[in-house]
């Protein structure tokens, strides 16, 4: 019987791990089928409402057409990057060329990872958030690039600290990824940050990278940084209908940039896909074309559950700051509690069968906060602060 090959895997994966999530839920399962306890998982951010019915009912229509179930092109085509860049000039007030200026993306999780394939070189350094999103660090290390984190806390409003950032040290700086509303500290931006963020990037010949996919969520206000002055010579935005349209599993996402920039990371993305099947770039069509009502009903949701959030971080005695944007709720956890995140995330799961995220895994400064997720019935964030209340810390 022959042996099988030894064959050592890629060294650019050294240091990253698998995803959080992805681990701890498969624990969870294991759990779960091992005692019968039932976990209440408040964790992920993946919407449980559904699209508009109008959405929905036009990627069935367009399934049924026999000429749709080819190959698309691969910069999208024509319908989805038009809406797009009528939806920009709507709801931001940025005008885009949609023949040159958009990149419709099979979510905008691999628009990250596109950009700093198509922008970075081996030893390349980029300004990434701490706390933040972690496929920002992974996308970075995956490439090349060398992660330099930056600081968001309670002491800074959970902004950047361009002072600080500049004391320590800009050299092999290519890129800075930013983020708001912010994910997960839910901080909300202003005009004023943005062009802050866009002097930054223009002094100091820094890419910026902006990820704007909460715009619509918990945030009466939608801005883009690509509103700003001379946006378009510093930053590149994404942005995605996964969470303000309901459409995580669908995949569909956007960058918005000058010509230069879109042509290259095109050539990149050219290379690992095959375009997006065209229903789906239809439904999009319609899902961006719906108007302040869908955001409203959407919202109010959202509003609903907040408050149900409210009361659970209360039982585990969480502080919290109110008009965070977003799908979560950040919160420390209590002054008096001697472990970090994940200690208190565990203590919470194995006395009330309720999972919180512990806000370290988006880095160090998250390791004395926590975040729930707002993607659940308030009747099960009801439940959790019922569980809460009877069993932590009695």
């Amino acid at each position: 019987m022959s042996k099988g090959v030894n064959i050592e895997r890629s060294h650019r994966l050294d240091g990253i791990g698998e995803y959080y999530f992805s681990r701890r839920l498969r624990e969870i399962a294991e759990i779960e089928a091992a005692t019968g306890r039932q976990i209440i998982k408040l964790a992920m951010g993946s919407p449980d409402l559904p699209p508009a019915q109008s959405v929905i009912d036009r990627l069935a229509k367009e399934a049924q057409r026999p000429d749709v179930h080819k190959y698309m092109s691969y910069k999208g085509e024509p319908i989805l990057r038009k809406a797009f860049a009528d939806w920009y000039k709507r709801w931001y007030g940025v005008e885009f060329d949609y023949n040159s200026e958009v990149l419709p993306l099979i979510g905008s999780k691999e628009g990250i990872m596109h950009i700093c394939m198509t922008f970075l070189n081996n030893g390349d350094k980029v300004l990434v958030p701490n706390p933040g999103y972690p496929t920002y660090s992974a996308a970075v290390r995956l490439s090349g690039g060398e992660m330099l984190p930056y600081a968001l806390n309670k002491e800074t409003g959970f902004l950047p600290d361009f002072d600080a950032i500049e004391k320590g040290g800009l050299e092999g700086v290519k890129m800075m990824i930013v983020n708001y509303p912010n994910m997960p500290t839910g901080q909300t931006p202003t005009m004023e940050l943005f062009e802050k963020i866009i002097a930054f990037g223009a002094k100091h010949n820094i890419l910026i990278l902006h990820d704007n996919p909460y715009s619509f969520v918990r945030n009466p206000h939608p801005i883009s940084i690509m509103a700003v002055d001379g946006a378009r010579d510093v930053a590149m935005e994404m942005n995605s209908l996964s969470k303000g349209h309901s459409m995580a599993g669908w995949r569909v996402g956007v960058i918005m940039g000058k010509k230069e920039w879109i042509d290259s990371v095109l050539t990149f993305k050219s290379n690992m896909d095959s375009g997006m099947f065209y229903p789906i770039q239809a439904a999009a069509d319609t899902a961006l074309s719906l108007g302040e009502e869908w955001f409203k009903e959407l919202n109010d949701i959202y509003y609903s559950r907040e408050k149900q959030g409210y009361e659970l971080l209360d039982a585990l005695g969480c502080r919290y700051r109110k008009g965070q944007a977003g799908l979560f709720i950040w919160a420390e956890i209590p002054d008096d509690y001697e472990g970090d995140s994940f200690a208190f995330s565990d203590e919470v799961m194995d006395k009330c069968d309720v999972f919180i995220t512990p806000g370290a895994i988006f880095g160090s400064e998250g390791k004395r906060y926590v975040r729930i997720t707002l993607c659940c019935p308030a009747e099960l964030l009801e439940k959790a602060a019922d569980k809460v209340k009877a069993n932590f810390r009695k």
